[in-house]
C-alpha cells in the first residue's frame, strides 16, 4: 500500500494496526491537537526540543486537512487517538469527528519510524519493523528545555543494532534531521535513567537478537505528549503511541 490507500483502508476501519512497517518509503508523524490558545507556546516548546518534537507541519489554526498528504483528514486519518482533559488521560477514540472545532490548531511531529525503512535497507534487521509490531520507548532522567505551559522528561525509542553495524545507523539516521535525526544515546540504559530495559514504558520489547547487539535510543515523539499530561491543559487530542499518521513526503526526498 501507499500512503493513500493505507490512509483509506484506515478511514473506513479496514485497518487496526500498528502503522510501522506499513506504507515503507513514506514519512510517518505523530499527531498532536491542542486548542489555539496554547498553540504558539506548543511550537516554541517544539523549537526549543527539535530532537524529540520536531514540527514536519503546523497546520492553520481550525484546519484538519493537511498539506503534506492529500485528501487527508486528521479527524479521521488515523487508526486509533487519545483525549486528555485537565492532563489526564480520559479515553482512546478511533475518530474525533464529533470531538473537533474551529478552535483547535493540529501539528504534526517527526517520527523514527520513518527512517526504519532506510535501516532495513542497509541490512540491519529490525524484528518490530519486519514483524510489524510496536518499537519499545522509555522516559529518561533527560529533562526537555520548558516553555511556558510545557516541560516534562525525554521519551527515547531503541533498537537492538549489531556492534558492528551501529556507526552505520547513526549515520543513515543523522540525515533525518526531521524525524529525531542519530541517536542521542548508545549503550547502558542507566545512564539515561532507565532501570529496565525489558520493562518499556511504552510499546512492546524484543530480544536482542545476537549477544553482540547493542541497545542504541533515539528521541521520541511520545516526549510532547508527556508534556501535554503534565501541562494538564483543558483539553488535548494525540495519536496513539505507535498508530501514526502517514503522509504522502517521499522519505528519500525528505531527509
Amino acid at each position: 500500500m501507499n500512503s493513500n490507500q493505507l490512509r483509506e483502508k484506515i478511514r473506513n476501519n479496514q485497518f487496526n494496526e500498528p502503522t510501522c512497517g506499513y506504507a515503507k518509503g513514506f514519512i510517518q508523524t505523530n499527531l498532536v491537537i491542542i486548542e489555539t490558545e496554547y498553540a504558539d507556546d506548543f511550537n516554541y516548546f517544539c523549537d526549543s526540543n527539535p530532537k524529540p518534537c520536531p514540527i514536519v507541519e503546523r497546520l492553520d489554526d481550525g484546519s484538519f486537512n493537511p498539506k503534506t498528504a492529500q485528501s487527508a483528514d486528521l479527524k479521521t486519518d488515523l487508526v486509533r487517538y487519545r483525549k486528555f482533559i485537565n492532563g489526564n488521560f480520559d479515553c482512546e477514540l478511533n475518530n474525533l469527528t464529533d470531538e473537533l472545532s474551529s478552535e483547535f490548531t493540529a501539528f504534526l511531529l517527526g517520527c523514527s519510524f520513518s527512517f526504519e525503512n532506510a535501516l532495513t535497507n542497509s541490512g540491519i534487521y529490525l524484528p518490530h519493523f519486519e514483524k510489524k509490531g510496536n518499537v519499545a520507548m522509555y522516559s529518561t532522567s533527560i529533562d526537555t528545555i520548558p516553555s511556558k505551559y510545557f516541560s516534562g522528561p525525554l521519551v527515547v525509542s531503541m533498537r537492538w543494532i549489531p556492534e558492528d553495524k551501529v556507526d552505520q545507523a547513526v549515520k543513515i539516521t543523522e540525515k533525518y534531521k526531521k524525524n529525531h535525526g542519530a541517536p542521542i544515546h548508545i549503550g547502558d540504559p542507566s545512564k539515561i535513567g532507565i532501570k529496565s530495559i525489558e520493562s518499556p514504558d511504552f510499546g512492546e520489547y524484543w530480544s536482542p537478537l545476537n549477544k553482540n547487539d547493542v541497545p542504541v535510543f533515539w528521541a521520541c515523539g511520545v516526549t510532547p505528549q508527556l508534556s501535554l499530561e503534565k501541562s494538564k491543559l483543558p483539553l488535548v487530542y494525540t495519536h496513539s503511541p505507535g498508530y501514526m499518521f502517514v503522509t504522502d513526503l517521499k522519505e528519500n526526498e525528505y531527509s
